[in-house]
């Protein structure tokens, strides 16, 4: 009996392994064939991430207008239109060509195009994995073969041997892994779309943002220059009162004092306009040696007063980062379902007929034909955990991505509400910088005539001059923040890309 039971187990494998081949050929190839036919795809089918639920980007009342400063108040219009080429609304030609030449030539904008048709084209190869592989070889060999290893005599030949063949191939995407990859590479034409136009959104942003503040260190190189003039009169006034004895030696000095303190602002703002200027040769695709901007001053920039604002709902769908990321979250996610399938069997159907001869004259011919048919089947066993953890590394990775998607988002609106709270704060600095502007000249003005006849100190004029220069600037870089920051909204709210049927188009 004892004998009886041990032969029993050792039979049983046997009898496992011979009755495999029954259970593949009658349910497991079916079943892999029914899935295929159905287009079943293993890994989770992606799904976009629910928009934000908020309806307003500041906590409170959502302000709708700023108020009037220099004589203009902006209101935001909710769901209002963006257009692509929002920077018209600030009525500049000059503006408008910097762009156009920018975006002809600009290198980034290159790359970034170049990368888009990287991924197409990668995504038309991935494409090739659905269609049968048909190869052609050609083999011509002279070999030498010798009888011996067959146990005859040691009679050997040399002969010529021509093979001619196609050879066909296709892989049964049983599982989906094919199509999850190439659902990957799907996403990865998404990325690089977005890419490309969160690159042309930035630099049609910095352009107007640089020549605004081109124009505003022009304008303030102009006031300083004007304030230096001014002291440098009152220089000469004092020291022919010192001359003729009515004012002490050491008002001329606080003078010329005050008078080097307004030169020595001038050398900073010379190097930040020459900045600009090179940058703006810079992001036009120009050696700044090549290239001189245009010369636009604040006057000539009109600042928008209807400005657009998106629901946060909608923001999602049209900010290029905020896209560019659910790119490479789909592309995570299809990851999953290529890990997913390599744990499963993979199928591929081959063939290949042609002919083989010792004559090359009669390679062709019936009697050389030479053919073959085959399945192939491949099941992993045991691969040590790795395909398991790859599956494993792959879900985690769609979390990061995932995780990283929530906080562009969060940074998205965050970046549209300091943007909205900015305006409103630019407006209230603006009209009392102008008020400060205001005082400090009529000051001026009445301390110059006083100090000329002599009935005003020179403390005064001292004071009068600072406060004066302080507001001139003040006033000229509240004007310039106004208006980089209506710049801002607009790159914030994602440029409006979307309303251009060519961008639409790449």
């Amino acid at each position: 009996m004892k004998d009886q039971a041990i032969g029993n187990r050792l039979k049983a494998p046997t009898f496992f392994w011979r009755l495999l081949p029954f259970v593949f050929a009658r349910c497991l190839l079916p079943l892999a064939c029914s899935l295929f036919l159905m287009g079943c795809a293993v890994g989770p089918d992606f799904v976009r991430p629910e928009p934000p639920q908020v309806k307003h980007y500041t906590t409170g009342v959502e302000p709708s207008a700023t108020i009037p400063a220099d004589g203009q108040a902006q209101y935001f219009q909710e769901g209002a239109k963006i257009a692509a080429d929002w920077w018209r609304l600030f009525n500049s030609s000059r503006i408008d060509a910097v762009i156009k030449e920018a975006i002809a030539n600009n290198p980034t904008i290159q790359a970034a195009q170049a990368s888009l048709r990287q991924s197409q084209d990668n995504l038309r190869a991935g494409y090739g994995v659905f269609f049968p592989q048909v190869d052609a070889g050609f083999d011509a060999t002279r070999q030498k073969s010798s009888l011996a290893r067959f146990g005859e005599g040691p009679v050997s030949s040399i002969f010529n041997l021509y093979t001619l063949q196609a050879s066909v191939s296709y892989a049964l995407d049983v599982f989906g892994g094919e199509r999850r990859a190439v659902e990957g590479l799907q996403a990865q034409v998404d990325f690089q779309r977005y890419a490309f136009l969160g690159t042309y959104l930035a630099l049609s942003g910095n352009i107007v943002n640089t020549l605004i503040a081109q124009a505003a260190y022009r304008e303030q190189i102009k006031a300083t220059d004007q304030i230096i003039s001014i002291e440098k009169e009152q220089v000469g006034i004092a020291e022919s009162q010192v001359q003729a004895g009515t004012v002490p030696y050491s008002n001329a000095l606080s003078l010329r004092s005050q008078l080097a303190a307004a030169e020595a602002t001038l050398p900073p703002l010379r190097q930040k306009l020459s900045q600009a200027d090179h940058l703006l040769a810079t992001l036009a695709g120009r050696a700044p040696a090549e290239w001189s901007p245009p010369q636009i001053d604040l006057a000539d920039i009109t600042l928008p007063c209807s400005l657009p604002l998106s629901l946060p709902s909608e923001l999602v769908r049209q900010r290029p980062d905020i896209l560019a990321v659910e790119a490479q979250l789909h592309s995570a996610s299809a990851n999953i379902g290529v890990a997913t399938a390599a744990m499963f069997p993979s199928f591929t159907l081959s063939g290949a007929y042609g002919w083989s001869n010792n004559s090359l004259g009669n390679l062709v011919r019936s009697t050389s034909s030479i053919w073959n048919l085959g399945a192939d089947v491949t099941a992993p066993i045991f691969h040590g955990g790795t395909l398991w953890f790859k599956r494993k590394a792959a879900i985690e990775a769609y979390n990061q991505s995932l995780a990283n998607y929530r906080q562009t988002v969060l940074s998205a609106l965050a970046q549209v509400a300091d943007t909205l709270r900015a305006l409103q704060n630019d407006a209230d600095a603006l009209k009392s910088q102008l008020e400060a502007l205001s005082t400090a000249e009529e000051t001026v003005r009445l301390l110059q005539a006083n100090f000329q006849s002599g009935t005003a100190g020179y403390l005064q004029m001292l004071v009068a001059d600072a406060q004066y220069s302080q507001a001139k600037i003040g006033y000229l870089q509240a004007l310039a923040q106004r208006l980089q920051d209506t710049v801002a909204l607009f790159v914030a709210l994602g440029g409006g890309w979307w309303n251009d049927a060519d961008l639409t188009k790449r």
